[in-house]
C-alpha cells in the first residue's frame, strides 16, 4: 500500500502530557532521504505550527482514506461540469448581469477594462467603474471593445497575471511588480533600468511560493491580513529548518518567503541588529565585522531599565523593516507579506545587555488606518513568550493610541496565541476599572461602555466582547428586568 500526498490517516505523536495520542492527519508532502520515505503530516484540527516529518513507523496505514478522484470535467468554484474561467467569458457575464438587471438600461455601470478587481472572500468588489451612456450598443459591440483594449493593455502582464483576474496598468505608471504569498498583495513601482537587490522581499526570484505565478490582483490598503482562500500546498509546508538569531535558535512555526537557495539549509544565520540573512557561520562573522549597528534603525521612545522601544519608519528603514516581516512570518500563520513596507511603523522592544539591544518582539502598525486599527502584526519571538513581554507590545500599541486621542484595535484575524494575549490583557484593564469604581450617595456605582472605552482606548466593540466573555453584561428585552 502506497502512501501518497492527501491521504489522511492516524498518525502518532506526544500530547502535551507526553503521552501518545492518534490523531488523524493530512499527509502533504513525500521525500525520500537516504532511500527511505518520510512523510510531512498537518494535523487535522490542530495548529501549523505543530506540523512535521514523520516515518513510516508513525503511520496507522489500517485506517488510511485516499484522496478523492477529482472529476473529470475542469470545474470552477468546485461545481462539477462547468469550464474553467477565460477573460472573455468572465467579462462577458459580467456585461451580461450588470444590463441584464438594469429597467431602463441606462446609468448602470460596468468595469472600466483596464482597471483591476479588488478580489475579497466574499465577493468581488469594483475599483473604477463608468456609465454606459446609451443602451443601442449591443453587449457583443462594448464586449469586443473592452477585450480589445484589455488584449492591449495587459500584454507587459501575461506572465504575472491570473486568467480570471487581468491586472493592466495605465500607460504611465512603472508596471506593478506583486509580492506571492498566497495572499493579495500590494503593487510595487520598478524603477526602468535598475536591478533589484538579491534579498528583496517577495520577488520572484527569492520567493519559494513563486513557483505559482499567479497572483491576486492588488489591495488598495496597507492592510496586512491574509486570505486563506489562496493556500497553496507550497505555502502549508515549513520551508526554513532552523534560524540562528543572536544566542538564541528558532525552531519556524510556518512557510516564511525567504530566497530559495536557503531554504535547503540545515541552518539560517541572522544578523540580530540589522536581521540579514547569510547562509553560514563564516559569512554571519564577516558580516558583523562590518555592520555598525547595536540596536535597531530608528529613533529610541522608551526606556525603562533594560527594555527599549524602537520606532521604525518603513519608508525610511526599508531593509531592516522587510527583514524583520521575513522573521516574523516564520511564527505568523495568519499574517502576509509586502515588499513595500512604506505604510508602515514598527515599534521594536529591545533587552539591553552589554553587546547591545537584543529584539525581543514587535508590533506593527499602519500609518493611516481608516478602520482605527492600532496593530497590524504583533510578535514575541518564542525565547521570550510567557514571561510577560507579549502584554507589554499590547499596552504599549494602546498607550499610542491614548496619545493620539483615539480608540485602537488589532487587525483580524488575530491567531490562537494572539486572542489569548489580548483577552488577558482586555480582561485585566476593564477589570481594574470596574474595581476602583465608587459609589456616589450610597448608590451603585456605574459606568457606560463609551466611558470604559474612553478610558482605555480599546474599542467599544473589544469591550462588549470581553465583557461577553467574563458574563459580566446582560441583554434584556424591553419591558422585562
Amino acid at each position: 500500500m502506497e502512501v501518497i500526498e492527501g491521504c489522511r490517516l492516524p498518525v502518532l505523536r506526544r500530547n502535551q502530557e507526553n503521552e501518545d495520542e492518534w490523531p488523524l492527519a493530512e499527509i502533504l508532502s513525500v521525500k525520500d532521504i537516504s532511500g527511505r520515505k518520510v512523510f510531512y503530516v498537518h494535523y487535522i484540527d490542530f495548529n501549523k505550527r505543530l506540523d512535521e516529518w514523520v516515518t513510516p513507523e508513525r503511520l496507522d496505514l489500517k485506517k488510511i482514506q485516499f484522496p478523492k478522484k477529482e472529476a473529470k470535467t475542469p470545474t470552477k468554484n468546485g461545481l462539477p461540469g462547468s469550464r474553467p474561467s477565460s477573460p472573455e467569458r468572465d467579462l462577458k457575464k459580467t456585461l451580461d448581469l450588470s444590463l441584464h438587471t438594469s429597467a431602463a438600461g441606462i446609468g448602470k455601470t460596468i468595469p472600466t477594462p483596464g482597471l483591476p478587481y479588488l478580489a475579497s472572500s466574499a465577493s468581488l468588489q469594483r475599483v473604477s467603474v463608468v456609465k454606459i451612456p446609451d443602451r443601442t450598443n449591443s453587449i457583443e459591440n462594448v464586449t469586443k471593445n473592452l477585450l480589445s483594449k484589455r488584449k492591449l493593455e495587459a500584454v507587459s502582464l501575461t506572465t504575472q497575471c491570473s486568467p480570471a483576474t487581468p491586472v493592466a496598468p495605465a500607460p504611465e505608471i512603472p508596471t506593478p511588480v506583486f509580492a506571492q504569498n498566497g495572499s493579495v498583495r500590494r503593487p510595487v513601482s520598478v524603477v526602468t533600468g535598475r536591478k533589484r537587490k538579491a534579498g528583496c522581499l517577495g520577488t520572484d526570484e527569492d520567493s519559494q511560493d513563486s513557483s505559482d505565478g499567479i497572483p491576486s490582483a492588488p489591495r488598495m490598503t496597507g492592510s496586512l491580513v491574509s486570505d486563506r482562500s489562496h493556500d497553496d500546498i507550497v505555502t502549508r509546508m515549513k520551508n526554513i529548518e532552523c534560524i540562528e538569531l543572536g544566542r538564541h535558535r528558532l525552531k519556524p512555526w510556518y512557510f516564511s518567503p525567504y530566497p530559495q537557495e536557503l531554504t535547503s539549509l540545515p541552518v539560517l544565520y541572522l544578523c540580530e541588529f540589522c536581521l540579514k540573512y547569510l547562509k553560514s557561520l563564516k559569512c554571519l562573522q564577516r558580516h558583523l565585522t562590518k555592520c555598525n549597528l547595536r540596536h535597531p534603525p530608528g529613533n529610541e521612545i522608551y526606556r525603562k531599565g533594560t527594555i527599549s522601544f524602537f520606532e521604525i519608519d518603513g519608508r525610511k528603514n526599508k531593509n531592516y523593516s522587510q527583514n524583520l516581516c521575513l522573521l516574523a512570518k516564520c511564527f505568523l500563520d495568519h499574517k502576509t507579506l509586502y515588499y513595500d513596507t512604506d505604510p508602515f511603523l514598527f515599534y521594536v522592544m529591545t533587552e539591553y545587555d552589554c553587546k547591545g539591544f537584543h529584539i525581543v518582539g514587535y508590533f506593527s502598525k499602519e500609518k493611516e488606518s481608516t478602520e482605527d486599527y492600532n496593530v497590524a502584526c504583533i510578535l514575541t519571538l518564542p525565547p521570550y513568550q510567557r514571561r510577560g513581554y507579549g502584554k507589554l507590545l499590547i499596552e504599549f500599541s494602546y498607550e499610542l493610541s491614548k496619545v493620539e486621542g483615539k480608540t485602537g484595535t488589532p487587525e483580524k484575524p488575530l491567531s490562537d496565541l494572539g486572542l489569548l494575549s489580548y483577552r488577558s490583557y482586555w480582561s485585566q484593564t476593564i477589570l481594574e476599572i470596574l474595581m476602583e469604581l465608587k459609589s456616589e450617595n450610597g448608590e451603585r456605582p456605574q459606568i457606560t461602555i463609551n466611558e470604559i472605552s474612553e478610558l482605555t482606548s480599546i474599542k467599544k466593540e473589544d469591550v462588549i466582547s470581553t465583557l461577553q466573555y467574563l458574563n459580566l453584561i446582560n441583554y434584556y428585552k424591553v419591558g422585562q428586568c
